[in-house]
């Protein structure tokens, strides 16, 4: 592993550019080479009615498709480059004087980062400019988790176990006055949800954002890192949350205000993750909502 771990280092030393030009063969390849991807990400993006027409959806598809394989391989120079050198990719930042106004304050701030964009990189900058906890789900393979720890470990980020532990680490840090960053979008497990429309489309989404503002009334922001022509960085923009979050009105809402995000930039969007998914042991849809793919 430490073997591995030392040629990741040496290849993050590489251009932006040369992971954006891998990454985009390697988000062709898995298109092509498996066909539940692909009718997964075709059928997300058809069905979210952002795309005008045909000519609009297959433009939207093809550079998709590059996109997810940029997201793929960007986390080479993102987890192994100093995330000093990392923060220097952000070539603008909007909306960040209203988080550090409400870090100044003593508020709690929870960071919302959907698999929009380079969701990554706005953690790793988040993390330089205040204490930041993230919530992350630990990969299935060995390896892979390790990979993820030794990379991610190396900033000044906490991660926290998606799990009892992990959320009480999230509480704790808003109650401190600190930051947590989470992934809205990520499909919750049994029991942590609740069944609200996403796209037009039954998605079984966390609820996990609505208690923590119950509990502890922190200020809520969206972030989203656009990926900017010819690897050239990263613009990273970030809005205030004024919406109540709390209840099933506010899971339904925290979709809403995702949807709107997403529709500014869909060729980032991960339209290849299985959103609507039935989670095993969650209960089903509420009756008249076809039954989401498996």
């Amino acid at each position: 592993m430490s073997v591995l771990i030392g040629l990741l280092r040496l290849l993050a030393r590489l251009p932006l550019r040369w992971h954006y030009a891998v990454g985009a063969l390697l988000g062709w390849l898995a298109y092509l080479s498996s066909p539940r991807y692909r009718a997964r990400l075709r059928e997300n993006l058809r069905k979210s009615g952002l795309c005008t027409d045909q000519a609009d959806y297959r433009r939207i598809l093809r550079a998709n498709i590059a996109e997810a394989g940029r997201q793929g391989a960007e986390f080479i120079p993102l987890w192994y480059r100093d995330a000093t050198d990392v923060c220097l990719l952000v070539r603008s930042c909007k909306g960040e004087d209203q988080v550090m106004e409400a870090y100044r304050q003593g508020r709690g701030v929870v960071l919302l980062t959907p698999h929009l964009g380079c969701f990554e990189v706005s953690a790793i900058y988040a993390a330089q400019r205040l204490p930041l906890t993230v919530l992350y789900r630990a990969p299935h393979i060995q390896w892979v988790n390790q990979l993820m720890q030794a990379g991610r470990g190396r900033s000044t980020m906490k991660l926290a176990p998606s799990s009892l532990q992990g959320v009480r680490m999230l509480v704790r840090a808003l109650k401190q006055g600190e930051a947590i960053g989470i992934l809205p979008d990520q499909v919750p497990g049994r029991g942590e949800g609740a069944w609200v429309e996403f796209f037009g489309r039954p998605a079984y989404t966390m609820t996990l954002v609505g208690r923590l503002c119950e509990s502890t009334n922190p200020a809520v922001f969206i972030a989203f890192a656009k990926r900017l022509p010819h690897a050239a960085g990263y613009e990273l923009e970030i809005e205030a949350v004024d919406a109540d979050l709390t209840g099933l009105e506010g899971v339904q809402r925290l979709n809403n205000i995702l949807e709107r995000t997403i529709s500014r930039c869909p060729e980032q969007y991960l339209w290849g993750y299985n959103r609507h998914k039935h989670p095993a042991g969650a209960p089903l849809p509420p009756e008249g909502w076809e039954k989401p793919a498996q």
